[in-house]
């Protein structure tokens, strides 16, 4: 991709945002287990960073995708993956087909507020038995006069403790599993909608996830996204932003740990020298930094491909797939090398090793991934539902 001096500026904002807004607090954060989402979407919204690619109609800064890589790559700067992630579900996750399928009151009642930073969202999608295999999902919206009835539950759910309003794939008719589904906007404070208390998880310790209830929930028709039937075609277009998200999120992230190493190493002394200065530890090193970049060029493919109005299903699930793979490689590879400092809680090596293993599941699981290649690659039915 070429960068002009307006990426850069988005570049140098979101940068100042994580320095001075994020990395100083997310110790406390993690400590607390829970980011300030509505501050956080506040603060973002002032500085016009929460609807970088969507129509100037609704807030957005009607810019192309490349501005939004250049978003998601800055927030891989930030020392956890919570507050990434928080971002890259108000704006690549949750809202895609809101911006494009919501009718204009949908769009004026909801995106409009969330771009402004005024309110914050969630996308709901995953169930207890129903995770990468989306066709597989359960939960109901039936029609009952002017209102859908939503009943059952939903698992996994980011920032839902949070939200105030849930993009919801729901089945709202009883036909074939890829063209029953339609999408929802559900506000967190209507009846019947309920969560867990937060799920307890290895990473991501800030980012608040809990199971979702649905009891004779009511919405208004006019709360459907685009057409009754196209949701599970909708979503799988909303996925390809997120995998995109995950894979170009994690670039500097995987850096930080590459470059924290180098400095760790440059100090630490064994058997008479620095760490550094052993030549297995320098060719691995480089090793990871190259794979990263391996990484970088695939994303920056797809984000090429997607301005461009082309299918970027392959690309998009190879880069969630070898970020999956190098979530896991890089941060245990440099993990070993801080020794027993590696193993200990606040450092920001582990941090990563704990909050980036959501990489190769979230989304999308390595083996879902694989599947949808290999359909592209013509051998069998493979992908996703």
């Amino acid at each position: 991709m070429q960068f002009t001096e307006e990426h850069n500026e988005i570049r140098r904002t979101v940068q100042s945002f994580v320095t001075n807004e994020i990395n100083p607090f997310v110790a406390a954060w993690e400590r607390d287990e829970l980011l300030p989402a509505s501050e956080l979407a506040r603060k973002a919204g002032a500085l016009g960073l929460l609807g970088i690619n969507k129509d100037p109609g609704v807030g957005g800064l009607g810019l192309d995708y490349s501005y939004q890589a250049v978003f998601a790559e800055e927030m891989g700067t930030a020392h956890d993956g919570s507050t990434p992630m928080f971002f890259g579900v108000q704006t690549m996750m949750a809202t895609p087909a809101l911006g494009t399928y919501g009718s204009d009151d949908l769009k004026a009642e909801f995106l409009v507020p969330q771009i402004a930073g005024d309110r914050v969202c969630s996308i709901a999608v995953s169930e207890p038995h129903a995770g990468s295999y989306v066709a597989a999902i359960i939960t109901t919206a039936r029609k009952d006069g002017d209102d859908y009835v939503i009943n059952g539950s939903k698992m996994w759910i980011t920032q839902s403790t949070q939200a105030d309003f849930l993009v919801t794939l729901v089945n709202t008719g009883d036909g074939p599993i890829h063209s029953n589904k339609s999408l929802l906007v559900v506000p967190t404070d209507v009846k019947g909608f309920s969560h867990s208390k937060r799920l307890d998880k290895l990473g991501m310790r800030s980012s608040d996830t809990a199971q979702l209830f649905f009891d004779n929930v009511r919405v208004p028709r006019r709360f459907l996204i685009g057409e009754e039937g196209k949701g599970f075609i909708y979503q799988m277009e909303q996925f390809q932003e997120e995998r995109l998200w995950v894979a170009l999120s994690s670039l500097k992230g995987l850096e930080l740990c590459v470059q924290s190493t180098i400095e760790y190493t440059s100090q630490r002394s064994a058997f008479g020298k620095r760490l550094l200065d052993n030549q297995v530890v320098q060719f691995r090193l480089a090793e990871l930094q190259t794979e990263i970049e391996s990484l970088r060029a695939l994303s920056y493919q797809c984000v090429e491909q997607l301005i461009s109005g082309e299918d970027v299903t392959l690309r998009a699930s190879m880069a969630k797939l070898k970020c999956g793979r190098l979530a896991r490689e890089v941060t245990d590879a440099c993990l070993q090398y801080w020794g027993g400092m590696g193993f200990m809680w606040d450092n920001v090596v582990s941090r990563l090793y704990r909050d980036m293993r959501l990489h190769a599941i979230g989304g999308g699981s390595d083996e879902t991934m694989l599947g949808i290649i290999a359909k592209y690659m013509g051998m069998g039915k493979g992908g996703r539902g």
